[in-house]
């Protein structure tokens, strides 16, 4: 076997592994007859055991790993009675898997290393969030979130089906997850800041996600916490001043002079979201003059897979409208392509200009029609996710904002 200066740094790095892991368990090792196994000596020499093992042979490795399983195995035996926990013995081996790593891989293995001395050290932290923060019912909820998007995912088709070809299952079971995140960031957020705080920021952020998803999450909030309707109803309406703003930096990006011939309708449309939104906040910082102290739901998986099945149907509404009258003009195509969402419609009439096909002037209004249509679908969300009282406060603001941007085309 060659020894050449790569072997001896992979070596080095195995050294490494052995001495941060082993750092972290000799300070948890205690002292006395009732002491761990394993200390900074043991998991440095088992590090570079796998280390050397690899290096000389796979089944060295083997054997080696299978050796120290065994004292491992006898040494829990040995103290069972005092500690019943296996994490020292688990990361001792893992260490020496780590230090074979390192010899083929050896910044994966130093990675690897630094999250499990950072997991080991968090010991109290995480015992405390899992057992005095998180809640049962908190646990589970996430445990589903992570379900739907690890596990039911990528199992979803990732094609057209259906009347027209008009609904992809993969990007409706995005909306069910997206719906169902943007709940639980406003259930840690009430947790964290409170409902008069936490609402609003978790609007106004979620909404350069989706706004129609947002103002769902939202009534949905409202419907199952009636004294946080005022903070549910500001992050509805700040998300949809999130939209403002994304739309004008997809335009910056794609056509710049077609933002600048939308500069005043989202200016106008913008600031007055803005203004409304904030005198809702402030409003309901008056009425909810204590924070709510009753825990809330995380999230409500019906009420996800109910709105993404709201815009499944206009989805197809929009294909046969399509289908049944043609090109009958962009306007009309804009304006039922933003039903559904309000981004699609503006990438694809500011790629037109931006081609040379259409003036930005004449941009204009094929985007501000598929805004106005988009916000009569946020307007119908609210209504079937939070109730009519939600709806109703809700409603206002979004005329005011609609109204706004076309008041800015009117004048300039």
């Amino acid at each position: 076997m060659i020894v050449d200066n790569a072997l001896w740094l992979n070596l080095a790095v195995a050294l490494g592994i052995g001495l941060l892991i082993g750092a972290e368990r000799e300070r948890s090792k205690g002292t006395g007859p009732e002491r761990s196994a394993a200390g900074i000596r043991t998991f440095t020499i088992s590090a570079l055991l796998g280390a050397v093992s690899t290096a000389v042979d796979f089944w060295l490795l083997v054997a080696s790993i299978f050796c120290v399983m065994i004292f491992t195995a006898i040494a829990y035996f040995n103290r069972r009675t005092q500690d019943p926990g296996l994490t020292t013995e688990i990361t001792l081996i893992f260490t020496m898997i780590l230090g074979g790593l390192a010899i083929s891989a050896p910044a994966l293995a130093a990675a690897l290393a630094v999250g499990v001395a950072i997991l080991l050290a968090a010991k109290e932290p995480i015992h405390g969030f899992v057992l005095g923060v998180v809640t049962k019912d908190e646990l589970n909820d996430f445990l589903i979130l992570a379900a739907a998007t690890l596990i039911i995912l990528p199992l979803v088709p990732n094609e057209l089906i259906g009347p027209f070809e008009a609904v992809n299952p993969r990007n409706l079971w995005l909306i069910v997850i997206l719906v169902m995140t943007i709940s639980a960031l406003g259930h840690l957020a009430l947790r964290w800041l409170g409902g008069r705080f936490g609402l609003p920021l978790v609007g106004l952020v979620s909404g350069f996600i989706s706004s129609i998803a947002t103002v769902g999450a939202m009534g949905e909030r409202a419907k199952e916490t009636p004294a946080l309707i005022g903070a549910a109803v500001a992050g509805a309406l700040l998300s949809c001043l999130a939209t403002i703003l994304q739309l004008a930096m997809l335009l910056a990006a794609i056509h710049p002079p077609t933002l600048h011939a939308l500069m005043w309708p989202l200016i106008f449309g913008g600031i007055s979201v803005a203004i409304y939104g904030l005198a809702v906040t402030l409003n309901s910082f008056h009425k909810n003059g204590t924070e709510i102290n009753k825990p809330t739901k995380t999230f409500s998986v019906k009420t996800a897979l109910m709105l993404a099945a709201v815009i499944a149907v206009v989805l197809v509404t929009s294909a046969a409208l399509k289908a049944w009258f043609g090109q009958a003009g962009l306007v009309v195509a804009s304006g039922v392509a933003g039903l559904a969402d309000v981004h699609a419609s503006t990438i694809s009439v500011a790629s037109l200009a931006g081609a040379g096909k259409l003036s930005p002037e004449s941009a204009v209004i094929p985007i501000l029609v598929a805004f106005s249509v988009n916000s009569t679908s946020k307007a119908v969300i609210a209504l079937i996710s939070g109730g009519k009282e939600f709806s109703d406060k809700v409603l206002p603001g979004l005329i005011v904002q609609v109204a706004a941007t076309w008041a800015g085309w009117w004048l300039f």
